[in-house]
């Protein structure tokens, strides 16, 4: 099967990219670092040229609303469009737990992420679309984002999160089976409040910041009820645990 990985270089792209080539797929890593630019188009018609599946995982160097959905309309829009030009058969995208939710409430961010859903359910093609909750690996970024004055206040939510690992293995699943025409939840075993989370993984690094939920704390611009970032009953769930995670990770890092 000819498989075109969208972000492909990425930290989720190099992970499935190297888990459908050791499965045998012809893979082509698609990325402005391979010369492949699906907001632009450069090189995009080449690219999706005898493809079957198209995975995306493009993300905006936005996160404001504007921005965002400025890059995921026009990059979205564009995969289709060639797509279903070259004839490719599955488009697999990869989005977040509670975008419909935060889309309806927050705006923002996922306002953009749910208008590129709306266009992938809405085209000719056949699609699937994989929702993931927050990734181990930016549970770092999640703390430093609200780092304030050497201390880090976060919302009451609760939270789910998910190693990187498994969801290119939730990814790679998914672009080789048939299209669900559906959206599919992904999720670690575990359900932490954020606070304790990012307490952990600080304490992992010997860093001495102190966390506290503050019931005014913002999630990336959005303000959150406890449950929000949640998945629902029917998400698979993957058995990694975050403090085995965390245990493997270099102690440079």
């Amino acid at each position: 099967m000819r498989i075109v990985v969208i972000g492909g270089t990425g930290l989720i792209g190099t992970k499935v990219v190297h888990r459908l080539g050791r499965a045998g797929h012809d893979v082509l890593v698609a990325s402005r670092a391979t010369g492949v630019n699906s907001y632009t188009t450069e090189g995009l018609a080449e690219a999706l040229d005898g493809a079957d599946t198209v995975v995306d995982l493009s993300n905006s160097s936005y996160t404001d609303q504007a921005g965002a959905l400025d890059f995921f309309y026009a990059s979205t829009l564009n995969l289709l469009t060639f797509g279903q030009a070259a004839g490719v058969r599955h488009h697999v995208a990869l989005s977040v737990v509670g975008t419909d939710r935060l889309a309806q409430t927050e705006r923002g961010y996922f306002f953009a992420k749910d208008a590129q859903e709306t266009l992938i359910r809405r085209s000719a093609l056949p699609y699937s679309l994989v929702h993931a909750t927050q990734f181990f690996e930016f549970v770092r970024s999640i703390g430093e984002a609200a780092a304030r004055d050497n201390l880090i206040h976060l919302a009451r939510a609760s939270v789910q999160p998910i190693a990187g690992d498994d969801v290119a293995a939730a990814v790679s699943e998914t672009a080789l089976a048939e299209p669900t025409l559906a959206t599919t939840e992904f999720a670690g075993p575990e359900v932490f409040a954020m606070t304790d989370l990012v307490q952990l993984e600080l304490h992992s690094r010997h860093d001495q910041r102190q966390v506290f939920a503050d019931p005014l704390a913002r999630y990336f611009g959005s303000t959150l009820t406890a449950d929000e970032l949640l998945p629902g009953a029917d998400a698979h769930q993957f058995s990694t645990r975050f403090e085995d995670w965390l245990l493997q990770q270099p102690s440079d890092r």
